[in-house]
């Protein structure tokens, strides 16, 4: 969908949907696949511009991608050969991170770029640890942002301790250490997504996590099945609008569970909803369930420490939802909302404060009083699709008027069917 687009749907939400494949996991599904020995076969893969990057970038270093009926197929090459062009990463900061760490230890020369978007998102935090390693990169404007020039060549263990949780820069680091030539060890202040050291393990990588402390010795990886669960991040939206609507009732089939991402189920319990996980089972060392929200009243919380980085892509619709909850909801140590695909706590503060939030900003959260009947407004998108579809969930809580988006075109890098979802579990206005 391209353009601008205009809401007028209300509530309340009902109804069960499926949400596309997590996108965490199909970036790595993808990767590691080029990385092992034999073919993998991969089962509900995201198809959206994001995951569409990490597919071309493992083409251009020699694996084969092709898709059979509703399983794509990846074949490594015998091993991975310098591009001999720019890989392109689009909007994609976890292709770019992740094959950072890929590709500072492949012999060659390699480039990173991406559009006007990802050309502006931090790469210090990973360039760092990897320089410290013995990887050779270079970056613009002192070293902190893309494009990335990549030097292959063989890398030393490191032992990294994160400021910061970020799965992408520990997976950059473990990636790398998978040719490093000793344990490399990344440490962790707190939980972040934990898909790849599950997956790594799976293929048969030398990796040991203990607690906060994630080790890996040089390893072979073996190719296999991969069945990628549903996207928590986009079920988010519509959990959130059922939530904050009374009446409201959606279930989520098939929603992927693991306990590093679960953190918006934690606080839509602690708000006061009626959340229900049901038909818990595992597959392909993931675990899914299916989840159903009830609407109902709502109490505002605090957000802030280990919590955020299970549900930091969900706080721009958890803003949203705070808007409908009685008293203060504050969120804190989430500053990594301000190096997103736009500077989210900047933008969905704009939106949200027109549309009639009262809401407070800080350098690393926000404060939200709460509840405030919201109207329609007129949002700039900034090219993010998490701003987008949070502010089209907010339309939902404007009785009787209607939000502009000025472009939707970035919906498709990670969930092009949620304006048909929104269609079929909300009423038009």
């Amino acid at each position: 969908m391209k353009g601008p687009f205009t809401c007028r749907r209300r509530g309340p939400l009902r109804g069960a949907f499926e949400v596309p494949g997590d996108k965490s996991v199909s970036h790595r599904s993808l990767l590691f696949a080029a990385l092992a020995e034999g073919e993998t076969r991969v089962r509900g893969l995201l198809r959206a511009e994001d995951v569409h990057s990490t597919w071309k970038a493992v083409e251009r270093l020699g694996a084969r991608v092709r898709e059979e009926g509703s399983e794509v197929v990846v074949t490594p090459p015998a091993r991975l050969s310098e591009p001999e062009d720019v890989i392109d990463c689009g909007n994609s900061g976890t292709s770019l991170r992740l094959l950072a760490g890929v590709l500072a230890g492949v012999p060659g020369l390699s480039v990173l770029t991406g559009d006007a978007s990802l050309r502006r998102r931090p790469v210090r935090r990973v360039v760092d640890p990897l320089r410290a390693m013995g990887a050779v990169l270079h970056a613009r404007d002192g070293d902190r942002l893309p494009p990335l020039v990549i030097q292959g060549r063989p890398l030393r263990a490191t032992h990294h301790v994160l400021a910061v949780a970020s799965a992408q820069v520990k997976s950059a680091i473990l990636l790398a250490g998978l040719s490093a030539d000793g344990e490399t060890v990344v440490e962790e202040p707190a939980l972040s997504r934990d898909h790849t050291e599950r997956m790594l393990r799976r293929m048969g990588a030398d990796l040991r996590v203990d607690g906060l402390r994630v080790s890996i010795r040089p390893s072979r990886l073996h190719g296999g099945e991969v069945d990628v669960p549903g996207d928590i991040s986009s079920a988010a939206f519509f959990l959130c609008g059922a939530a904050a609507i009374p009446g409201s009732e959606v279930t989520a089939r098939g929603l992927g569970t693991n306990p590093s991402r679960t953190g918006l189920l934690d606080v839509l319990r602690a708000m006061g909803a009626d959340v229900v996980v049901a038909n818990e089972r595992e597959s392909a060392g993931e675990p899914r369930a299916d989840v159903t929200v009830h609407g109902g009243p709502l109490e505002g919380v605090t957000i802030e420490g280990a919590l955020v980085p299970r549900l930091i892509d969900e706080l721009p619709v958890i803003m949203v939802l705070a808007t409908q909850a009685v008293g203060r909801t504050l969120i804190r140590d989430a500053r990594e909302l301000r190096v997103k695909e736009s500077d989210r706590l900047a933008v969905m503060g704009e939106a949200l404060a027109a549309a009639g939030a009262r809401i407070e900003l800080f350098e690393d959260g926000c404060a939200i009083e709460g509840p405030t009947p919201l109207c329609g407004v007129t949002v700039r998108t900034r090219m993010d699709h998490r701003v987008a579809m949070s502010m089209a969930i907010a339309q939902l809580l404007a009785p009787g008027g209607e939000t502009v988006l000025d472009d939707v075109a970035c919906v498709d890098t990670s969930f092009p069917s949620f304006f048909p979802i929104l269609e079929r579990l909300s009423e038009r206005a």
